[in-house]
């Protein structure tokens, strides 16, 4: 009974896919934002901030409120 070779491609390009996914989507300026709940009062200023996080990539952005 002759093996069938097993189709790699579509292996690579799941890879590939799965790679390119937060680095191009980030790269590109659409973060994925999630806010921070550790932080949310700035001692300093005496204000109400939010601490965004972007769960693709990990920067981070102040909103004042």
């Amino acid at each position: 009974m002759p093996n069938q070779p097993t189709d790699l491609n579509k292996y690579k390009k799941k890879r590939r896919k799965e790679n390119a996914k937060a680095t191009t989507l980030c790269k590109s300026g659409f973060h994925k934002w999630t806010d921070d709940p550790k932080k949310q009062f700035d001692v300093r200023e005496g204000r109400l901030i939010s601490i965004q996080i972007c769960s693709r990539c990990g920067t981070t952005k102040v909103l004042n409120t």
